[in-house]
């Protein structure tokens, strides 16, 4: 749920600001940089935290816990991008944006973190296990 919180989040901010007109099409490469810097210093704050959880408190190994972290530094990322370039995108196909509120973007990162966590985790798995 961290990613689809961040994503929210930036979503609602974007889209207020559209509304009373602090920020326009144009700014989305200002704003995209700034979200980006944003959910990284998050998700890495998380990915810490989850890693410690999952290895020091757990011990269910370092590659579980290096899973989970990648995972959430990854999906709190994807989620602050998707929560304020899908505004933008709405807006500039001359839709509202305020169709992509919460819910929307809670499903879509939530959907690609669930995807984003078992790749991985197949991945490491491989890769550890050297097949």
């Amino acid at each position: 749920s961290s990613g689809g919180n961040s994503g929210s989040q930036a979503a609602s901010l974007i889209i207020r600001g559209l509304a009373v007109r602090e920020m326009a099409l144009k700014d989305w490469g200002k704003v995209l940089g700034r979200e980006s810097l944003i959910g990284l210093g998050l998700g890495s704050i998380l990915g810490f935290l989850g890693f410690w959880r999952v290895f020091w408190v757990s011990g269910l190994g370092v590659s579980a816990g290096v899973t989970v972290a990648i995972s959430l530094v990854g999906v709190v990322l994807f989620g602050a991008i998707a929560g304020s370039m899908l505004p933008f995108m709405l807006k500039a196909l001359k839709l509202d944006p305020a169709v992509s509120s919460s819910p929307v973007i809670s499903s879509l990162v939530d959907l690609f973190g669930i995807i984003m966590l078992f790749q991985l985790a197949l991945l490491l798995g491989r890769l550890l296990m050297g097949s």
